[in-house]
């Protein structure tokens, strides 16, 4: 058979395949439905939940994973996330001040998007610039876009205040530069870090960590931090790609401590605004298995 024939002919058997597969699929539906029906049975529901708060946030990086797939195990139904990124080189103030122009640009992306909050993700990022500076870059982003803006610092601050959180364990994947401008940042608002116990790492490094070790290395650095530190009043293990859910519950359950990880707290912080309370209606009740945080 000549190469033009031959190709034309597996080309319409491939098709004349396909008809006879979809027409077969259809036929094995309908004989399913049918046989559903003679029984006196009905199809099962599934419940239509949309989407009826939408967080926006900011991510330091171009793409997302660990901030979303987190987001989805912790955030309950009818909540979901909108991400636009960053692309911060280094935990250094000069990488943060290279990121500016990028921010505002991803304030105009959220804001055209009809997000109902507005997150910056990265606490090193706040920790860099300090606390006065953040708050005012917040007010300004939120005279830009007209929604109300948080950090996930500053969501911290409010759910350990809500929490009667005081005095603070950290343990952390962060060099000592940073921890120490993050104790700064987190006195300026009265609260004390009697204890930081860390495993010091680069971005890039903590870009690629593997998450059963990093849930071993919460357990680890939470232990520790908690142990040495009786007075503490709660314990913060922050960094968005840090996959530490999963460590919150042991660690709550072995200490009698309330545990804040950055989704945690900027999904608290979200929750607990009179907005969302109207979007969902009543419903969107976290899972008190995530811990304390979202179960305030």
């Amino acid at each position: 058979m000549p190469n033009f024939f031959r190709r034309k002919f597996l080309a319409t058997s491939a098709i004349s395949a396909s008809a006879i597969v979809l027409a077969q699929t259809k036929v094995y539906a309908a004989d399913a439905v049918q046989k559903l029906k003679n029984r006196g049975t009905t199809l099962p529901a599934k419940n239509f939940v949309p989407p009826c708060y939408q967080l926006g946030y900011i991510i330091p990086h171009r793409y997302t994973d660990m901030d979303s797939y987190q987001f989805y195990r912790v955030a309950p139904d009818g909540m979901m996330l909108v991400t636009t990124g960053l692309d911060l080189s280094e935990y250094s103030l000069d990488s943060v001040e290279s990121q500016l122009p990028p921010f505002y640009s991803a304030l105009d992306l959220l804001k055209k998007k009809r997000v109902d909050r507005i997150a910056l993700s990265g606490v090193p990022i706040a920790a860099a610039m300090g606390r006065p500076r953040m708050l005012a870059m917040l007010e300004e982003a939120r005279q830009r876009t007209g929604i109300e803006c948080d950090t996930d610092l500053e969501a911290h601050i409010a759910s350990m205040q809500r929490l009667g959180v005081k005095k603070l364990a950290i343990g952390s994947r962060w060099s000592d530069e940073v921890n120490n401008a993050l104790t700064k940042y987190l006195a300026s608002s009265g609260i004390e870090v009697v204890i930081c116990r860390a495993q010091g790492r680069s971005l890039d490094v903590n870009k690629l960590a593997n998450a059963k070790s990093d849930h071993e290395l919460a357990l680890s650095l939470g232990r520790e931090a908690l142990m040495n530190a009786p007075d503490a009043q709660g314990l913060l293990l922050p960094g968005g790609l840090w996959y530490a859910i999963y460590a919150v519950p042991i660690l709550e359950a072995e200490f009698g401590k309330p545990v804040f990880l950055n989704v945690l707290s900027t999904t608290s912080n979200a929750m607990h605004t009179k907005l969302y309370q109207e979007k969902m209606q009543g419903t969107g009740k976290a899972e008190p298995y995530w811990g304390r945080v979202l179960a305030s």
